[in-house]
């Protein structure tokens, strides 16, 4: 792209980070008698209070030709929504937009205050603040049972820690412990409070249990209480979770079982959602770990008191932690992003961008213009050319694939009328790579060596640790909202979408993947999956280690258009390749990558995950009679009913279908009088109906069971080197039929 002029260049900075300077906020709130508060942190640690002018303000198309008291109207330049109205109170605000929707006339709003407030000022949080500025507390709550409707069903002890060295475990008389935990967040007047499905359960049970005590919970920091918000959705890739949001004045709530969700959507890598999961996979549980069973929390915290205390606080360290992974990318894009923190880490990437081009359009003096019709348009280029186990893999990625063709070939909305929207993910991407290169610098790679070798670091390098998770935070933020500017174009919901030109970026991304894969077969590489924009291949048998392999991707990259950066993404000693976006990557270490719903479900029983995973090591060493000889026993493990209930337990979470679809009828049996976002262990009994774990009376469905093995296994299908009607036979309702037995025998 050719060189901005100052002009663009000022408008587009302003469009990326906010026209406003003011640095250290770290939470607006606007008032209903108008004027809206900031809370700012100082440098001392100090936090300052301070009144701005602010008027709420919504969008409509035309003038409205009846009176709206307060109402002051500005015309903008353009069409679509190009009459802003601003009222002095959000009392008036809120009659006004009544009327407007009385007269069913078209108009947009943002529907938080906060939103529209760093909308219009141009203020972001957070500007100048490395993340561990802010004052982060974590809580969690030890029940005695999952709803709190119930009298005896009470807070045990609630566990609070902070980033600044606070532990405290707070036990007591019920209402004595909740009033204990609102003073100490007063005290502490922590930034943000952090959980772990805080939303799902510790939020919702402690303001039921408050109610019962006549507790007020005055966690704001005007001495408000906290509230709860109608319940929203939130985006994880193409999936939304429902979820209700509480907000307290001033204060950011962050559920880190929400974050961890999205954190975790491209890898794929977590089998479960669950903190002590989270924090074992990501390696910072402790080796002491306190593991304690729900069901038995009351009895032990009366016999065994300090070994629940160790959970608890235990439970609060990993949830720092956790939040210090995975929380970076929200808060530096909050540095951005005109709204609150915790509405940040729950909003999807195309509102977010939306939002900053509203600030800039709206600064500009420009109308906003309504959304294209949804239109369709062709996806990603994807196929599997080789199926089976291979050796010596390794895989070629387009780093930012569309946006880079957006950039490369100029592909913008067309009602950008301010031009903006290409500079803004140019400068972007050329912050990102910047971030990257600092994150990755020697000197910086030195200091995680350090710390990974166990030495106590001197106070610089601590400062240059502490650089080297700015610049890695910093630039995943960049990274994640750059990616969304093609999702943006494709949307049908946001005001400069063009789904004409999302059509053409897919069509340009298909023809270059394919360029790529003839390319590498030209050059003697047997290509194994193409998938939107990446290649696993085998190189030449010539092309040796892991320097010739990047020589021989840079080759490949000679030969693509002029600002598409092919890069080197990764080598493995083996894949088992079974059909698109389904496979298993072994490095040279060892280390399995298992990517695919089919392979890979927390819906699946324990037996069928654990046969799947042994199976595929059986696979992956090319011992395919073993991988038959697990399937025979444990279909004849369970025919003989000698696999444990914990194997064949599922968990089925309890929503309002539950109780109202027919085709849940079954669940809905098992699932009386528990509260909907709970969750029940079940199993198919021989009758055909549900039970739950604890009913569990050797009544399993044997065939049922057998039959699901079998589709387990048919899942490994294209990937089998033999006839997988004779390997993995299908069973019938008394197992496998006499003939197959043999198989057993096998010596592998």
């Amino acid at each position: 792209m050719q060189e901005k002029s100052p002009v663009l260049a000022q408008l587009t900075e302003a469009a990326l980070f906010g026209f406003d300077p003011m640095e250290r906020i770290v939470s607006v709130e606007p008032l209903q008698q108008g004027g809206m508060a900031i809370y700012r942190r100082l440098k001392d640690g100090t936090v300052q209070f301070g009144l701005e002018s602010y008027r709420p303000w919504f969008l409509m198309m035309e003038k409205p030709d009846f009176p709206l008291p307060g109402a002051s109207i500005s015309e903008l330049e353009g069409d679509g929504f190009r009459c802003l109205l601003e009222f002095p109170t959000h009392e008036l605000f809120q009659s006004a937009r009544t009327k407007i929707r009385e007269r069913i006339l078209p108009n947009t709003v943002f529907p938080s205050g906060a939103r529209m407030a760093l909308i219009r000022s141009g203020k972001t949080l957070f500007k100048n603040m490395v993340f561990d500025e802010v004052v982060r507390m974590q809580f969690d709550l030890e029940t005695n049972g999952l709803d709190p409707a119930p009298e005896d069903n009470r807070i045990l002890l609630i566990v609070v820690s902070d980033n600044r060295g606070l532990l405290e475990v707070i036990e007591g008389d019920e209402a004595d412990l909740i009033e204990r935990f609102v003073e100490i967040v007063r005290e502490q007047d922590p930034d943000v409070l952090e959980g772990h499905n805080i939303y799902g359960f510790d939020l919702p049970f402690l303001l039921a249990r408050a109610n019962r005590h006549g507790v007020m919970l005055t966690l704001g920091r005007d001495g408000s209480e906290m509230k709860s918000a109608p319940q929203r959705d939130y985006a994880i890739g193409g999936a939304k979770r429902p979820f209700i949001p509480y907000a307290a004045h001033g204060r950011q709530f962050i559920d880190t079982y929400l974050v961890v969700q999205r954190f975790d959507w491209a890898k794929g890598a977590l089998s479960s959602y669950g903190l002590k999961e989270c924090a074992r996979h990501y390696g910072f549980a402790r080796e002491d770990r306190v593991e304690l069973p729900r069901d038995k929390m009351v009895t032990l915290y009366r016999d065994q008191p300090e070994i629940v205390l160790e959970y608890a606080r235990q439970d609060a360290e990993e949830t720092r932690l956790l939040a210090e992974l995975i929380c970076p990318v929200e808060f530096y894009q909050t540095q951005m992003i005109p709204d609150n923190y915790g509405q940040v880490a729950v909003s999807g990437s195309g509102s977010k961008i939306n939002m900053m081009l509203v600030r800039a359009y709206l600064a500009a003096g420009r109308s906003i213009p309504v959304p294209s019709p949804a239109a369709f348009a062709a996806g990603g280029y994807t196929e599997i050319r080789e199926s089976g186990v291979l050796d010596r893999v390794v895989k070629a990625d387009v780093e930012s694939l569309y946006p880079s063709l957006m950039l490369t070939n100029g592909i913008a909305p067309k009602t950008d009328t301010l031009g903006i929207f290409l500079p803004m993910l140019g400068e972007l991407t050329r912050r990102r790579l910047d971030a990257k290169r600092r994150a990755a610098s020697r000197e910086i790679v030195e200091i995680e060596e350090e710390k990974s070798s166990g030495e106590k670091p001197d106070s610089a390098n601590l400062e240059k640790r502490s650089s080297h998770e700015y610049w890695d935070g910093l630039q995943n933020s960049f990274k994640v909202l750059i990616n969304s500017f093609y999702g943006y174009l494709g949307a049908a919901a946001f005001a400069w979408n063009d789904p004409q030109a999302a059509g053409r970026v897919t069509e340009l991304g298909r023809a270059l993947v394919q360029k790529i894969a003839e390319e590498m077969t030209l050059s003697g590489s047997k290509v194994i999956e193409i998938d939107t924009d990446g290649v696993y291949f085998t190189p030449p048998l010539e092309i040796l280690g892991e320097e010739a392999e990047r020589a021989y991707i840079a080759g490949i990259a000679k030969t693509l258009p002029e600002g598409i950066r092919l890069a080197f993404d990764g080598r493995y000693a083996r894949m088992l390749s079974l059909k698109t976006k389904n496979y298993v990557l072994e490095t040279y270490s060892g280390k399995r990558i298992i990517k695919g719903a089919s392979l890979r479900s927390r819906a699946d029983e324990r037996y069928g995950r654990r046969f799947l995973e042994e199976a595929i090591d059986c696979m992956l060493r090319h011992d395919i009679a073993s991988a038959s000889k697990l399937y025979l026993e444990t279909v004849e493990n369970l025919l003989q009913r000698r696999v444990p209930i914990e194997d064949l337990i599922r968990r089925e979470r309890v929503t309002s279908k539950t109780f109202q679809s027919s085709q849940k009828r079954r669940s809905a049996t098992v699932a009386q009088g528990v509260a909907v976002g709970d969750h029940v262990w079940v199993y198919e009994k021989s009758d055909g109906t549900l039970a739950l774990k604890e009913d569990y009376n050797h009544d399993e469905n044997v065939a049922y069971y057998m039959g699901k093995l079998y589709k387990f296994a048919h899942r490994l299908e294209a990937g089998v080197e033999g006839d997988f009607k004779t390997l993995f036979p299908k069973p019938s309702s008394v197992g496998i039929p006499h003939k197959h037995q043999t198989l057993l025998d096998f010596d592998s």
